[in-house]
């Protein structure tokens, strides 16, 4: 690294930057080797017993930085939304996210907050159908587990270069909002409308564009079966 003068191009997903610089260096892929995010799924732990069987959608909605965690209102909308229609909701989050998993998963989750370490959260996005978290860790958690994301992303960076990798994602969240590309910590726009102006019947459709089944029946207004 002291001798290779690397420059790419902005925009590049953040995995290729990373390989571009190892073959700069002098160690390419091998020819046979697509690049992707891997991880060892026969090393993970269980996930807690609290989950249940797979199949349900995760529900992040922290994040270490401010603008990119999707706002608590949103969130618990969002758990009570996919909880009509038939979605089966984990909300996770780690130690110090406990009170905010707590008043998202109230509105129909399944509270982890807290609950799961690295290993364990890894477990847990493995078995479910669909993550639905801001540009944060667990997003790419999912993307090295093959697990779709609906990806309420800020765009306070590029999403091509940042966003979950070679994984199939639903984007939402408004692009063209004032704090693009100003890598901001704090929003500078009061009541974070980027993110907060989704919709959860949005979340809804994203499920079904990728495919993720409820877990169980919606029920059917009035109680009539058809």
């Amino acid at each position: 690294l002291l001798d290779v003068r690397h420059r790419v191009p902005a925009g590049v997903p953040e995995p290729e930057r990373a390989l571009s610089l190892a073959a700069a260096a002098g160690y390419p892929l091998p020819p046979d080797d697509e690049p992707a995010l891997r991880l060892r799924t026969d090393r993970l732990p269980p996930a807690p017993t609290a989950a249940g069987p797979p199949g349900y959608v995760v529900l992040h909605p922290g994040s270490s930085v401010e603008t990119r965690a999707c706002p608590v209102e949103l969130a618990a909308r969002v758990v009570r939304v996919l909880g009509a229609a038939g979605h089966r909701v984990l909300v996770t989050g780690g130690p110090d996210e406990r009170e905010l998993t707590a008043r998202v998963a109230a509105a129909g989750g399944v509270d982890l907050g807290g609950r799961t370490g690295l290993g364990e959260l890894a477990g847990v996005i493995a078995g479910a159908g669909a993550l639905v978290v801001g540009n944060t860790g667990p997003a790419h958690l999912a993307a090295a587990l093959g697990v779709p994301v609906v990806s309420l992303f800020a765009p306070t960076v590029p999403f091509g270069q940042w966003g979950p990798y070679r994984v199939p994602t639903v984007r939402l969240g408004d692009a063209a909002a004032p704090c693009r590309d100003t890598r901001a910590t704090a929003c500078p726009v009061p009541g974070h409308p980027c993110l907060s102006a989704v919709e959860p019947g949005r979340v809804l459709e994203a499920l079904r564009l990728l495919g993720v089944p409820a877990a169980v029946p919606a029920p059917v207004p009035g109680g009539v079966v058809g």
